[in-house]
């Protein structure tokens, strides 16, 4: 039977994830799905750049693990009672709940900015897997401060990876459930042996007698490499609850929470931030600290167990840059009408090439910040228009209801949130919060005019049957 390239394009076609239309009754999956995409996703080559920073920033051990408890518990809550709420209610992406509130004008801008800045992310996840890829070939690994790639090899690697990624985002929600299933026990397995298998090297007894003299001494010791900043608790908690802000609180989690059976799915999410966010992050600590405090994800693993460290970095990065070019596809789909599957291609190429530049991994921390804040308002005024709007008596989805293609209050709200945001004299991580809160008193404000103009609209009418 002859290839044919239109028949690929046409089996392609048939992978329908409810691009544009709410996820009906009968397709709804089992929590133990939700489960394995949060545990696959956050326990993943982030872990590895994330929780080895936190020990070049010179976190303190108490520091480090008070603040990830109260941390990570921020998170799951929001998950929880921000997210997967609204995602249950209206079964559709935020792209296009988004579309009903802001108008096509507005959600092309944000889908475009969303789908590129997902693009950098799942980026950065193929560049931490491609230190490991590169260790075959003997590649040096770029430095901290290093912002294009360092060799040709480097380049092959990366966008080789990148096509490998590309194609399991391509197959859709159950594929991406189906393999972080498979893949996450064994790379949270990875972790934990790698850190066990560090520790003697950092001096820790057998009966782990010392563990915590070693913890405060040679590992979270409170001491800032060169050139880094030094964070403390707080800094801590925000981290963790915001690092995964566009997801939650910016709501872009509807994408994955449209298929839930209950809100309550939302608590599912602890599986993917305490192994990913609390465990894996205190092991890359110890596994940095044994190699000299060197930022080499895939050095890391292989100094601690060999080659299945190796592998284990590589799916590491696989699961994370899976979901989030998954994400990346339904955003730009929105805006293209093209078939998911073509606009993740596009959108896998285009994280192919920006994988090379290992700016973005390098620094991660600051970058899971921007990321977060720059798409929190957007957040906040679907989480407005969805729950505050109808207990005020505020007409909801007015772009929808004109037919207007900009909404320029929310496009206002979005700009002015952010300069309001930016301008506060506090440190990157403690922006969000009241950024996100100006957001939602801002949004409301231009708004309380129309709940008084529906309420005189509503008493005439009532008139004008009596009449």
């Amino acid at each position: 039977m002859a290839f044919r390239l239109s028949e690929v394009a046409s089996r392609m076609d048939q992978l329908y994830e409810f691009d544009r239309e709410p996820v009906t009754a009968d397709s709804l999956k089992p929590g133990v799905l939700f489960a394995s995409v949060f545990a696959g996703e956050h326990v993943a080559a982030t872990e590895f750049v994330i929780g080895a920073f936190f020990v070049l920033h010179g976190v303190t051990a108490s520091d480090l693990i008070l603040g990830l408890l109260l941390g990570n518990l921020l998170a799951v809550l929001s998950w929880t009672f921000i997210c997967a709420p609204i995602a249950v209610d209206t079964r559709l992406t935020l792209y296009w709940y988004l579309r009903k509130i802001a108008g096509p004008g507005v959600t092309l801008i944000y889908n475009v900015a969303n789908a590129f800045l997902y693009c950098i992310l799942a980026g950065a996840m193929i560049s931490v897997s491609a230190t490991a890829a590169g260790l075959a070939f003997k590649m040096k690994v770029p430095g901290l401060n290093d912002i294009f790639p360092n060799s040709v090899l480097w380049v092959v690697i990366c966008l080789v990876l990148g096509g490998l990624f590309t194609l399991v985002a391509i197959l859709g929600f159950e594929k991406l459930s189906r393999f972080a299933e498979v893949a996450s026990p064994w790379i949270f397995m990875i972790f934990i042996a790698g850190a066990l298998v560090s520790l003697p090297k950092l001096g820790v007894r057998a009966d782990f007698g010392n563990f915590w003299e070693v913890a405060t001494t040679k590992i979270w010791n409170g001491l800032a490499a060169v050139g880094q900043e030094k964070l403390g608790f707080w800094h801590i908690v925000f981290f963790a609850w915001f690092c995964n802000l566009a997801m939650n609180v910016g709501l872009s989690d509807m994408a994955i929470f449209r298929y839930a059976r209950k809100w309550t799915y939302g608590l599912y999410s602890a599986f993917g931030v305490y192994s990913g966010h609390f465990l894996a992050w205190i092991c890359s600590g110890v596994m940095v600290a044994a190699i000299g405090r060197e930022m080499h994800p895939g050095k890391m693993a292989f100094e601690a167990l060999g080659l299945a460290g190796v592998l284990g970095v590589l799916l590491a990065g696989w699961t994370t840059a899976n979901p989030t070019l998954y994400r990346a596809g339904l955003a730009l789909q929105t805006i293209t009408g093209w078939p998911r599957w073509k606009i993740t291609l596009l959108a896998g190429a285009v994280t192919s090439v920006l994988s090379c530049f290992p700016l973005f991994f390098m620094k991660l921390l600051d970058y899971v910040a921007i990321y977060g804040l720059v798409l929190m308002p957007v957040g906040a005024v679907v989480f407005t228009e969805h729950w505050i709007f109808p207990r005020l008596g505020i007409p909801r989805y007015q772009a929808e209801e004109k037919k207007k293609a900009f909404n320029w209050k929310v496009l206002l709200v979005w700009a002015g949130s952010l300069a309001f945001a930016f301008a506060l004299p506090v440190h990157l991580y403690f922006r969000w919060l009241p950024g996100y809160i100006f957001a939602i008193l801002f949004y409301l404000g231009l708004n309380l005019p129309l709940r008084n103009k529906g309420q005189v609209e509503e008493r005439l009418g009532e008139v004008g049957l009596k009449l």
